[in-house]
């Protein structure tokens, strides 16, 4: 069947008049950059002062783009969604701590989401962020090969072994571990232990995934790069594209640093190289496995038309679709409806631990340009549709 994203009853397959109201005034809200700043100040200072603000967030902005706050209260989001023929990824959000406990904690947490796919088949991947089992100086640093000192030597030991860890953990259970991409002065510290990591379990199938932020000008070299050496060295990659989340902090610190910055000057530019990027893993389909996360309608229907061009299935499992948890769902359900690998990014966590990832979802939203609108636009189309019936 031909996918189109303008089904609106699809998109909203499920969604109750309340929840449909809900989205509606939430997405508003983010739809005007000054009120999201007021609101960050605000959750600020309510932090600050121990205000009690668990009864307004729960219910609102983290039910939006959360699946709970544990595993388990995960389970009938995930449930819904599988209905839909929509797979999960749980992703352990917890940002912001610094000291070893937090770190055995994530990485605990990661491991019981391995588990958890053991069991369930609609979670295809597992999924971790480098600076939630790693300070992010010591990242810094390997990244500008810096020397370490005996602490610092013994600390990045620490982080190689909870990465193997993971990735044994994962190769056992037969599921696909999806490493993220941070901030370009941390990327060469993560870039290095994924390749290592990917050498050692992508023996026969690509275990271990990588994560390129295409708004990064070196990304499609280094891809290409990273592909000739796993042909050198025989074994698979694993790609999870994305086009970038850190933009303004990159420009920035690029202009407080006195360097060019990293990321390109327009969108053309990165949607062009992350469409590129789609051309090159697809046209070597049987080397590369991608996820293919983004919100963004022309890259999926590329995405699709290269597919169809290649003659590769629908649900050939090299290739998966990815939304975020609460965007974009006119994008999810209709490529499920028309039987493509689709999953969710599934945020978990304490609502305290994961609020700068909330705080991150909102100012995405405001900053990128037509999504919002787009959002607010397909609610309404609906709500329109449901009052005519």
């Amino acid at each position: 069947m031909k996918v189109t994203f303008e089904n609106t009853q699809i998109a909203f397959d499920g969604k109750s008049a309340s929840d449909i109201s809900r989205m509606q005034a939430l997405f508003s809200i983010v739809a005007r950059p000054s009120l999201v700043k007021i609101g960050k100040a605000m959750l600020n200072i309510s932090l600050f002062l121990h205000f009690p603000i668990r009864w307004i967030l729960k219910p609102t902005i983290f039910k939006q783009f959360c699946g709970g706050e544990t595993i388990d209260e995960c389970e009938e989001v995930m449930l819904q969604l599988a209905k839909s023929n929509i797979q999960s990824i749980l992703d352990y959000s917890a940002e912001g701590l610094n000291d070893e406990a937090h770190f055995d904690k994530v990485d605990s947490e990661i491991l019981s989401t391995i588990d958890k796919s053991k069991i369930h088949s609609y979670i295809p991947f597992a999924v971790f962020k480098p600076s939630g089992i790693a300070r992010i100086e010591l990242l810094e640093k390997i990244s500008c090969s810096l020397a370490l000192n005996t602490a610092e030597t013994l600390e990045y030991d620490k982080l190689i072994k909870r990465v193997e860890t993971i990735c044994e953990y994962a190769q056992r259970a037969d599921i696909p571990v999806m490493i993220d991409a941070e901030e370009s002065w941390i990327q060469a510290a993560i870039d290095l232990i994924v390749e290592k990591m990917s050498e050692k379990y992508n023996k026969t199938k690509a275990v271990v995934y990588n994560t390129l932020q295409m708004y990064r000008t070196d990304r499609l070299d280094y891809l290409k790069s990273q592909h000739e050496i796993a042909q050198m060295k025989g074994y698979k990659l694993g790609f999870k594209i994305v086009r970038g989340a850190y933009m303004e902090k990159e420009r920035e610190r690029a202009i407080e640093k006195s360097y060019p910055s990293p990321v390109y000057q327009t969108k053309e530019g990165t949607d062009k190289a992350y469409n590129l990027a789609l051309d090159y893993i697809v046209e070597h389909n049987n080397e590369i496995a991608l996820c293919a996360g983004t919100h963004n309608e022309e890259s999926c229907y590329h995405l699709i038309s290269l597919m169809e061009k290649h003659a590769i299935a629908n649900n050939d499992t090299a290739v998966y679709f990815a939304q975020l948890y609460g965007m974009s769902d006119h994008i999810t359900y209709n490529l499920s409806t028309a039987n493509y690998n689709v999953a969710k990014y599934l945020p978990y966590g304490s609502l305290k631990l994961v609020l700068p990832y909330l705080i991150r979802r909102a100012e995405e939203n405001t900053s990128i340009k037509g999504q919002t609108g787009r959002e607010l636009q397909l609610i309404i189309t609906e709500k329109s549709r449901r009052k005519a019936l």
